[in-house]
């Protein structure tokens, strides 16, 4: 039998929550409760506030006209009912980028839609990564599609595993904003609630990958094939190679998508703790949550890096990183360093950055207490690099994406490692030839200083590239930004994603974030890849 069309759908569903309201209705008189969270909500709900959440996110978010239409029709019948509904907080899908600056939904062209409409399709939901990622709608049709194939597609994890992994990965950077989402797909999936009571709670075998887990996410150049070798030999809670292949891919995208949600300023989702509010506006008095969720319900806090009349100072940041780039260029053409400058210009970028850290430890944006879902929150990067201790070289020739990984990762989980690869080289070689107000720009030169200055950071070297150029063209503030989205991601601020590059625009800055977020994934994956690779040989 065929499935109902989409209007009969949304009749039931409007029917169902009115018959549903219409039974609690006199209860919206009582006093309202204060809830744990803090939010004010109705009494009595018999679970009613989550289906309404929903259909608020459906109101604003959904790709189908009908079904937003619909979703807001239903609602105010709620309210005429007497009960009070939710209306979002925060102003958009990012806390950096204003709104009106953003992709509207409604608004997009039809490329933009289709992926809008697959994405939700696929996932229940368009969500907010999916809303800034567009900017780069190339990019985000093969970010979404990996990703689908990762959760969704035949692999050698079961689909609950494969969320858990996504909440260990994003736990590590107590990035609630993914805890959230894959705790809601992993309950769906048929997930056990009690793992969700901490790490302890889940098999042993998942208990297990909690070392690798941390290692990836911090120090990844501490793995070695004595760590495969535990995973893959622990008797009855052993993993194969193909499960631990998943397992590493799954815990290295959600590590650099940790980055993206907290380097874009990601917001709660509307239906998501921290998204809405059921309590009514208020002029005078913001209500205490809005304002620690980072929403002050005023403009100016989103005065855009953009949107503002160009300082001169801001212009000349630009023509005077053009400058730099054909300075470069040109001594490029006329010269070449020997070997052993090159070698001692990485080494000298390798331990500078090193010592690249923000002054600013506040203001990042409030997270709940995710860290039950991992052990020994104290292991970080920051104490690596505080106690001095030497990161190793990694020599690209020796083990590479291109030569190696590439085809361990296709031979064990096939097709991964061709849509991680189409994935690496659209951010990398991903550009418009514009940089700020200029036009028929060449920006690889520019392109290539941030991807070299990430993996400079892992230890990774690449023989034929002149670090010496990465001082040259990444200032101070960018460095500072691209180190704590790295490597610290919940420590980043609005105003660091503010102070670089000034006079660009936000989907530039949103470009960066994707050359951030593969550099890292990459980096990750090569450690991991060549501990296994030696496991195997």
């Amino acid at each position: 039998r065929a499935a109902p069309p989409r209007p009969a759908a949304l009749d039931n569903i409007g029917q169902a929550v009115l018959r549903r309201s219409e039974t609690i209705a006199p209860v919206a008189a009582v006093p309202p409760t204060r809830a744990a969270d803090g939010l004010l909500v109705p009494a009595a709900r018999d679970g009613l506030s989550e289906v309404l959440a929903r259909l608020l996110m459906l109101s604003k978010r959904c790709p189908f006209p009908d079904v937003r239409e619909k979703s807001e029709a239903i609602l105010s019948g709620v309210q005429e009912l007497g009960i009070r509904i939710p209306r979002p907080l925060g102003r958009g899908p990012s806390r950096f980028i204003p709104e009106k600056e953003t992709i509207q939904v409604g608004n997009e062209d039809a490329m933009m839609h289709t992926l809008f409409a697959d994405s939700f399709a696929t996932l229940g939901r368009l969500d907010n990564v999916t809303l800034v990622m567009v900017f780069h709608p190339q990019y985000l049709e093969s970010f979404l599609k990996t990703q689908h194939y990762l959760l969704q597609m035949d692999g050698p994890l079961p689909l609950h595993y494969r969320h858990y992994i996504g909440i260990m990965a994003a736990a590590r950077h107590q990035c609630s904003y993914l805890v959230n989402l894959h705790v809601n797909d992993f309950l769906h999936v048929g997930g056990d609630p009690k793992w969700l009571n901490g790490l302890e709670n889940a098999p042993q075998k998942l208990q297990n990958l909690g070392e690798l887990n941390k290692m990836l996410a911090h120090r990844p150049w501490l793995i070695t094939k004595e760590h495969i070798e535990q995973l893959l030999k622990t008797e009855e809670n052993s993993w194969s190679l193909a499960e631990l292949i998943h397992a590493v891919v799954l815990l290295t995208h959600y590590h650099s998508l940790a980055s993206f949600t907290f380097g874009c300023g990601i917001s709660p989702e509307i239906d998501c703790e921290g998204g809405h509010t059921f309590r009514p506006p208020s002029v005078s008095n913001y209500c205490i949550c809005d304002i620690t969720n980072g929403y002050h319900g005023v403009d100016e806090i989103h005065a855009s890096p953009t949107g503002s009349i160009p300082s001169t100072e801001s212009v000349c940041e630009v023509e005077a990183l053009m400058e730099k780039m054909k300075q470069l260029q040109e001594c490029r053409d006329e010269e070449e360093a020997s070997q052993e400058e090159m070698a001692t210009r990485f080494e000298k970028e390798k331990r500078e950055s090193m010592f690249v850290c923000s002054s600013e430890d506040e203001e990042s944006a409030p997270t709940r207490d995710v860290s039950r879902h991992f052990e020994d929150t104290s292991y970080g990067y920051k104490d690596f690099s505080r106690h001095g201790m030497h990161v190793p070289t990694f020599r690209a020739q020796d083990y590479s994406w291109e030569d190696h990984g590439y085809s361990l990762v296709n031979r064990l989980y096939p097709d991964v490692g061709q849509l991680l690869d189409e994935k690496f080289h659209i951010a990398y070689n991903l550009t418009y030839n514009t940089m700020a107000m200029h036009k028929d720009v060449d920006t690889s030169m520019l392109r290539r200083a941030i991807w070299n200055y990430i993996h400079c950071m892992f230890g990774i070297r690449y023989d034929d590239y002149d670090y010496g150029e990465i001082n040259q063209l990444l200032d101070r503030s960018f460095k500072v930004y691209i180190k704590t989205v790295v490597c610290t991601p919940e420590k980043t601020t609005k105003r660091m994603y503010d102070s670089f590059w000034r006079q660009f625009e936000h989907s530039e800055k949103v470009h960066v974030n994707l050359l951030l977020v593969e550099a890292r994934m990459q980096a990750e994956l090569l450690y991991a890849l060549r501990a296994i690779t030696r496991y195997m040989t």
